[in-house]
């Protein structure tokens, strides 16, 4: 099997065995159960390496190619209007807007908007100037309006920060976790924020490295048990994905280059074989 196949089958055995269980309510609205039952881990961590292990996306069951491609370009446009160019590849974010169509906490927004800087471009000069420097950190999460508080807010960030570092002229990219749903979000998390870091080795040019991913809690919800269980018989024995990128992707995707994304889009499913998909799993609650 590949190694991320490995890896996470390794995290879901470890949680449907050693995980606690405890009920929770929803935060919500409109959910269609008010409390649900959890297990759960703390600490959480893992490695992949990009350039050796291949690219980590799951295979033990389908995950959605464009809805990542295109959210990492979505991301790096800076964007938090699903109607501008997102929606046309997948509408994940859209039960997060508001009445104005905006996702108020999107990740490129808070990235590249928010805070009054540029952080990507920050990261990308300071990285050019001084590969060796250990400063290179973005963050999503505002203080001033995130978490604290028993006020249910529609949606707060998950990877709220990730790290980047170039050691021995490769990159390695730190995503750091609040909250995971292992069984629906984890896989596509990873390949998003793989993906990201394959854009910024490119940008930097130097070679992907490691791509490490930490999560505070790391949990499965009751309705996704049985999936769970699946996923921990199969095996899939498939061949190691190299992932293509365009020139200048970082450049395209700022510009809202279609062309460059379904070129991605097109690289990776050329390459990827996964297993049925496994029908039933739902968002729960964030």
């Amino acid at each position: 099997m590949l190694k991320f196949d490995e890896v996470y089958q390794n995290l879901l055995r470890e949680i449907m065995a050693r995980g606690t269980e405890e009920d929770n309510r929803s935060k919500r609205e409109g959910s269609e159960r008010a409390t649900y039952k959890t297990k759960a881990l703390p600490g959480v961590h893992f490695s992949v390496d990009l350039e050796n292990d291949g690219f980590p996306i799951l295979t033990l069951r389908k995950i959605p190619v464009r809805g990542f491609v295109a959210e990492q370009a979505w991301f790096i446009m800076g964007s938090r209007k699903p109607a501008d160019f997102l929606r046309s590849y997948t509408k994940i974010w859209d039960i997060f807007t508001n009445p104005n169509d905006v996702v108020t906490v999107a990740y490129g927004y808070r990235w590249r908007k928010h805070f009054g800087r540029d952080q990507i471009r920050l990261l990308i000069e300071l990285l050019e100037k001084e590969p060796g420097s250990r400063h290179g950190v973005v963050v999503a999460w505002d203080p001033a309006q995130d978490g604290l508080s028993l006020f249910k807010k529609k949606n707060v960030p998950c990877p709220y920060t990730f790290t980047v570092n170039i050691i021995g002229g490769r990159l390695c990219l730190h995503n750091i976790v609040r909250s995971n749903d292992v069984t629906l979000g984890l896989p596509y998390d990873v390949a998003g924020f793989a993906l990201l870091a394959h854009i910024l080795a490119q940008k930097l040019k130097v070679r992907p490295g490691i791509y490490s991913h930490s999560i505070s809690n790391a949990h499965i919800y009751d309705s996704h048990y049985s999936a769970a269980e699946e996923l921990l018989k199969r095996k899939n024995d498939h061949q190691k994905i190299t992932l293509t990128l365009p020139e200048k992707t970082f450049e395209k995707m700022e510009k809202r280059d279609a062309k460059a994304v379904d070129e991605i889009i097109e690289n990776l499913n050329k390459q990827y074989q996964p297993m049925e998909a496994i029908s039933g799993i739902k968002i729960v609650a964030y």
